[in-house]
């Protein structure tokens, strides 16, 4: 740890540093991010980009008295740093450790727990509100990126807050990424309003050039007064103006001092004030500088290199879904991609590159994203939606209203279900299935294996209804796949291991299932194992008579295959003439004397045997 840095125990301590200090301070600061996230994981392009704006914030404001919210929050471990958290950072993500979001219940200094992106404007409007009415005086700050108002919560905001006219600082973080490139007409005003780099960098210039002359204070005080005019006059923010926001910017994301006397400036108002500033995801280090997509949510890796630490071989289930829809989408051209700023995270960045007049990224705007979907499925395309199990339950009403109730058919694949490692509660995909399963018309749908997988996008886009896939955040199985697609029979499940009590396992936990089956074999207990394959519909055969239900499937399965007869067809046996008829029960014909004991039918495993043998506690 840094020199400076051992000083730093509260945001105070930085107004006891020079100008330089603070330089070597974010130095420091960005080689203990570095090393931590190398070994933990998490989020490290976006808070390699926003140390400076960061120290600036605690520079300008006195949290916790000031609120600062951070939207999304991924960008939020300087400001853990800072604030107190410093000797428990190593254990980042870890079990009992620091989250990699703000969280209330770690520290004042967090304001409000986020995870989920667009809410920070909504929040802190709110807390401005409630100061004004309790009659206090602190600083409401939200903390936004550029890719955060593509979604719609963050523009409701937008709308009440020039409404209202509370007393609020909106620090827009422009870096020009959320999880992907940020996409859409609110990214190229962005762009516009900033016009590259190259403006920022030629302001810094003619400052340092004319701090070195006679009278070049002056000056540039002069030329500060002639650039805000030039601004209000030609140059667009004019649409953050017309909405009642007044605009500040833009300012360069990575010098402390020019970040300080915009956010000084901006307390100076008694209103709305938006300050934008221009950062880079990865700055200061190489690797996430060129692929900030990459550093986005990573894995432990090697600094050197920035190559993973240890490479998992295979495919994941995101990167096979997109192969898969690639091939699908060949044999029918009616297939459309559809995304939420997740391109890259749900596998679809090599369809965008293949199929780019088929693929659409919205933003991060999911109840968007399954509307717009209904009307492509309306005028008879076969829309695919991938998205985080997370994000997707945002889109409640949407799927509710705008799919369901008119059971349409658009095909819903839901990356990152069920319980995922590091990231805190606000991303773990264990709602869906809940919230899927009550949704009309609905069929829910998740594969034991990346060939499963391939197979149910096929009947996903056949079955004429609502469907949803869900996988989860892992490697594929690397078993092989089968070279033609087929539609897997409605609500059918699969019998995968015969045995005498019965087990369902629903998608990636068929492997588990049968790894159990196999270690309760040695102590005696048999147990069937069925991949349920559907979620909704259920298999009613298999769970009410399992091995009949599993007899008749066969047999269904035997006929549907069997080629057709060529000539003519014998005559069905009359019933009289049938073996077997009219003999007591349990004896057969040919053997007379001699009675074959009845099997006795498959039971339900009783829980308390099952939880024994596994080793679980009954309650």
């Amino acid at each position: 740890m840094g020199k400076i840095l051992d000083a730093i125990r509260e945001p105070a301590d930085l107004r006891k540093l020079t100008p330089e200090e603070l330089s070597d301070l974010a130095l420091e600061i960005r080689a203990l991010i570095l090393e931590t996230v190398a070994k933990n994981g998490g989020h490290l392009a976006s808070n390699l980009g926003a140390v400076e704006l960061t120290l600036a914030l605690h520079l300008a404001f006195d949290a916790p008295r000031d609120k600062i919210v951070w939207d999304v929050g991924h960008q939020c471990y300087t400001h853990k740093i800072l604030t107190g958290r410093k000797d428990r950072f190593a254990g980042l993500r870890r079990c009992g450790g620091l989250l990699g979001f703000p969280c209330r219940e770690e520290s004042e200094y967090d304001a409000y727990n986020t995870g989920h992106a667009s809410t920070a404007l909504s929040a802190a409007l709110g807390m401005a509100v409630a100061r004004d009415k309790r009659g206090e005086k602190h600083h409401v700050v939200a903390v936004v990126g550029d890719g955060s108002l593509t979604g719609g919560v963050a523009l409701e905001a937008l709308n009440q807050i020039g409404h209202l006219r509370e007393r609020l600082i909106i620090v827009l973080n422009f870096n020009e990424m959320s999880i992907s490139i940020n996409v859409g007409a609110w990214s190229k005003y962005f762009s516009y309003l900033v016009s590259g780099q190259r403006y920022i960098r030629m302001k810094d210039q003619a400052k340092s050039i004319l701090k070195r002359v006679p009278l070049g204070g002056a000056m540039i005080k002069g030329g500060r007064a002639m650039e805000e005019l030039v601004k209000k006059t030609l140059f667009p923010g004019l649409v953050f103006k017309e909405l009642g926001i007044r605009y500040i910017g833009p300012v360069h994301g990575h010098n402390a001092q020019s970040l300080v006397e915009a956010f000084e400036t901006a307390k100076t108002y008694d209103g709305p004030v938006l300050i934008q500033c221009v950062t880079q995801k990865g700055k200061g280090y190489p690797p996430a500088r060129m692929h900030p997509e990459k550093f986005h949510g990573a894995g432990p890796f090697q600094v050197s290199t920035g190559e993973p630490l240890q490479r998992e071989w295979g495919p994941s289930y995101s990167s096979l879904f997109g192969d898969a829809l690639i091939r699908i989408a060949k044999k029918d051209d009616k297939v459309l991609a559809i995304t939420a700023a997740m391109g890259e995270g749900t596998g679809l960045r090599e369809f965008s590159e293949k199929l780019p007049d088929r693929f659409f990224d919205v933003g991060i705007a999911e109840q968007h994203a399954v509307t717009f979907a209904s009307g492509l499925a309306l005028a008879g395309f076969k829309p695919v939606v991938a998205i985080y199990s997370t994000f997707l339950q945002r889109a409640y009403d949407q799927l509710y209203h705008d799919v369901c109730l008119m059971d349409l058919p658009v095909l819903f694949v839901l990356d990152r279900a069920g319980v995922v490692p590091d990231d805190g509660p606000t991303h773990q995909g264990v709602n869906d299935i809940a919230y899927m399963r009550h949704m009309p018309n609905m069929i829910v749908m998740a594969p034991k294996d990346e060939n499963e997988l391939q197979h149910m996008l096929w009947s996903g886009l056949h079955y004429g209804h609502p469907a949803s896939v869900r996988f989860p955040k892992a490697k594929g199985l690397g078993v092989p796949l089968d070279g033609e697609l087929r539609v897997l029979p409605l609500g059918m499940s699969e019998l995968v291991r015969d045995g005498r009590d019965l087990l369902f396992a629903v998608g990636h936990m068929v492997g588990p299932a049968l790894e159990a089956a196999r270690e309760l074999e040695k102590d005696g207990i048999s147990l069937a194992v069925v991949n349920a394959r559907f979620v909704k519909p259920l298999d009613r055969d298999m769970i009410l008579d399992p091995r009949g239900g599993h007899r008749r499937r066969r047999r269904r399965e035997c006929r549907a295959r069997a080629p057709r007869p060529r000539g003519p067809v014998r005559p069905p046996v009359p019933v009289a003439r049938r073996a077997g008829r009219g003999l007591p029960a349990g004896q057969v014909r040919g053997d007379p004397g001699r009675a074959r004991p009845r099997r006795p039918r498959t039971r339900p495993a009783d829980p308390g045997v099952l939880s024994e043998a596994l080793g679980l506690r009954r309650r």
